[in-house]
């Protein structure tokens, strides 16, 4: 494995705020609703994890209306939620170690989990049609299947914390947030780990290009890191000091799009690792976290400070 650094060119940095968007705030009707992981249904609403109210939220981009389903565990703390096979989506309870499943039309089903207090974070659809997520206290990873069958992977690395999960030729792959590492594991439970160049970086939020690398934020380290398929990493700093990159999508353009939290921006980059926009969110800090790109070209945020649903329209 080969790791680098790489900073943008000159004619990059001149070729930044080439395209200017238009950012809207969406408040949600909870206060303090404080959304985290938002993503595209399979009805091509926006349902989001509302971690301050212990509900799943649900957008409508296209009448901007919003629907909210309460968890029958009361101060669940949901946070991270992707649509399964089933065509319903999964999602985390982090207090209260649980899986839950919520149909389109609302009617939610909760799975415990074996160990107490794992706190899951992460979950992804993986390539063997079962959900995975990340058992963030605990250190490993979990499988549960559409029925509610639960079980576990040990051979983590210990305290490792994973987080966000994606599905690359068939494994799952994952951010070991304390370890500062990219974790693979098989649909058998083989683990690999790939540590990242920078110390103390923090990686959380991951998405899969379609050319085959995967993307992902460095909290701590300012920067975007690219894992390829030999196991190579490549870092990209991003211009904006300490802006807390949280979340991370690939545009129907192929560009990558991140939230930088404490900068009160939204990021993009190209594939090549240059940056080309940090667009500045009107208004106080809201605390952008996840975002996702959505099929009518626009992206799509969780305000979690401000406890609204963020839209970037990209201006053409």
């Amino acid at each position: 494995m080969n790791t680098d650094v790489r900073f943008p060119t000159a004619a990059a940095a001149s070729a930044a705020q080439r395209n200017a968007v238009r950012i809207v705030l969406h408040p949600i009707p909870s206060p303090d609703s404080r959304p985290y992981v938002v993503v595209v249904g399979p009805d091509l609403r926006l349902w989001f994890c509302e971690s301050g109210t212990s509900k799943i939220g649900r957008f409508d981009p296209r009448d901007e209306s919003f629907a909210e389903f309460a968890t029958p565990t009361p101060d669940s703390r949901p946070i991270g939620i992707i649509p399964g096979l089933d065509g319903n989506l999964w999602f985390c309870q982090s207090a209260a170690n649980r899986i839950g499943r919520i149909t389109p039309h609302g009617e939610i089903t909760e799975f415990p989990l074996p160990p107490p207090d794992a706190a899951p974070g992460g979950i992804m659809c993986g390539p063997d049609g079962n959900l995975w997520f990340s058992e963030t206290a605990v250190s490993r990873i979990g499988r549960i299947t559409p029925t509610g069958v639960v079980t576990e992977f040990s051979g983590l690395t210990p305290g490792c914390q994973p987080l966000s999960i994606v599905v690359r030729d068939g494994d799952l792959w994952f951010s070991e947030c304390a370890a500062g590492q990219i974790g693979r594991m098989t649909v058998e439970g083989l683990v690999t780990e790939y540590p990242i160049p920078t110390p103390a970086c923090e990686p959380r939020a991951m998405v899969t290009h379609p050319d085959g690398h995967i993307w992902f934020v460095q909290t701590r380290a300012n920067s975007l890191g690219r894992l390829d398929r030999r196991g190579n990493i490549t870092v990209f700093p991003v211009k904006t000091p300490d802006a807390a990159l949280r979340g991370v999508t690939v545009g129907i353009d192929g560009d990558l799009w991140f939230t930088e939290s404490a900068a009160n921006r939204i990021g993009r980059m190209t594939a090549r690792g240059a940056v080309v926009g940090e667009y500045l969110i009107d208004g106080p800090n809201v605390g952008a976290c996840a975002i996702v790109a959505h099929p009518n070209g626009r992206l799509y945020f969780s305000a979690h400070d401000a406890g609204a649903i963020g839209e970037v329209i990209p201006q053409r």
